[in-house]
């Protein structure tokens, strides 16, 4: 081992850097959340799955950007139409 290491050029963050998928954290209403693992749990898929499904469903349809509270009235519709 050497005794001494040059970081001059080192970056912080992921030493393999990720395809098409980055870590968030992000609230959602706990009556949502719940939803979405319940049909998780029904559909033997995951929640985190079908949460980005809906979410790339309602932007093919919507040329805007998505705030707070229009994701919340995505999440919504797409919960009432698979209870």
């Amino acid at each position: 081992m050497k005794k001494d290491y040059d970081f001059s050029g080192g970056r912080r963050g992921a030493v393999i850097p990720s395809k098409g998928k980055t870590r968030i954290t992000i609230y959602l209403d706990d009556d949502i959340l719940d939803a979405f693992r319940d049909l998780a749990d029904r559909s033997g898929r995951g929640y985190q799955t079908l949460i980005n499904e809906a979410l790339q469903n309602h932007l093919a349809k919507s040329p805007k950007p998505v705030d707070a509270t229009t994701l919340r009235r995505i999440l919504r519709e797409e919960l009432r139409k698979i209870s």
